[in-house]
């Protein structure tokens, strides 16, 4: 234990950052900012239109208020410092700190993943068994569902910093990314770090096969079991599944992309790490919003309430 612990000596790590030019940053900075805080306000909204519009009953809605939930705090752990970074020259976070991002980058992450797969669940299970949909997918079951997400996210959490924290860092320590990860912290350890990186593929691939074929078989049997229904009937099923087809390519194909293949340093994996930590939590909503006439409706009603209220006093 001592030989391990004189060997980490490396308690401050330096970041790389997303570009090197102050330029190119402060544009960044300019783009990136009114992204989180329209992530903040577009998933703030909608929790609070779930949570007070009485016509938002339902399970889908429950769960999508708890996915909007989600999509802050995952947003949260990498964008703020991200933003905040591009401002300063040289770019640091503390081992321990980075290992916390770690933590809740993941559990947030598969809570998200977990969630989109108990979406797809309740779709199939009100577009192929109607009449037995309240009492499938009852309040208590709906509450399950989402505790489970939540702690499947921790315990995927758990391991994935238990594997780490044991690692040795004694001399390198410059980070080439824009956030603590997994892969380009391994790249700094003073050993051998083949085995963790088959407990880290292992453990998100099997998460992410588990859940991509749960998603699909969903989808597959939806789109069969509508062959039989009347044109109105599949019209509205298609729109409602769509919204959810959208938001679980947008949220695997970059991850299947980043963790899926071989590490590499190309500033693409930043791109595209850019692309599912910072935009696709802002898309959401809009993704959401856009194609449920229920939710629009429910925001005109309850921010026309305000608006009215407010002009009463």
């Amino acid at each position: 234990m001592e030989s391990r612990a004189s060997t980490n000596n490396v308690t401050e790590l330096i970041i790389t950052g997303l570009f090197q030019d102050p330029e190119v940053q402060r544009v960044c900075f300019v783009l990136f900012l009114p992204v989180y805080l329209a992530t903040i306000l577009g998933n703030g909204l909608i929790i609070v239109t779930v949570s007070v519009s009485k016509s938002l009953r339902s399970p889908m809605y429950f769960f999508l208020g708890y996915l909007s939930l989600v999509e802050i705090c995952y947003s949260s752990t990498v964008v703020p410092k991200f933003i905040t970074d591009l401002l300063v020259k040289v770019k640091t976070i503390s081992l321990k700190g980075c290992l916390a991002q770690i933590f809740f980058f993941h559990f947030f992450a598969v809570a998200e993943i977990l969630l989109l797969v108990v979406m797809a669940y309740d779709r199939y299970v009100a577009i192929c068994k109607p009449l037995h949909y309240m009492n499938i997918m009852s309040r208590q079951l709906c509450h399950m569902l989402v505790a489970g997400s939540w702690l499947g996210g921790f315990i995927h959490s758990i391991i994935q910093v238990l594997n780490t924290i044991q690692l040795p860092f004694c001399g390198p320590n410059v980070i080439d990314h824009y956030f603590c990860d997994l892969r380009p912290l391994f790249k700094l350890a003073c050993k051998d770090t083949f085995v963790e990186g088959i407990v880290v593929l292992a453990n998100s691939g099997l998460i992410s096969l588990f859940s991509l074929t749960i998603l699909v078989s969903s989808y597959v049997i939806i789109l069969f079991s509508l062959r039989n229904r009347s044109a109105e009937g599949r019209r509205k099923a298609l729109s409602t599944c769509a919204s959810h087809i959208t938001v679980v390519i947008l949220f695997f194909g970059p991850a299947i992309f980043i963790y899926m293949r071989p590490s590499s340093t190309f500033t693409g994996d930043k791109l595209v790490a850019v692309f599912y930590t910072v935009i696709t939590p802002m898309l959401n909503p809009i993704i959401y919003t856009l194609r449920n006439a229920e939710v629009k409706v429910a925001m005109r009603k309850l921010w026309g309430k305000k608006e009215n209220s407010g002009m009463g006093q």
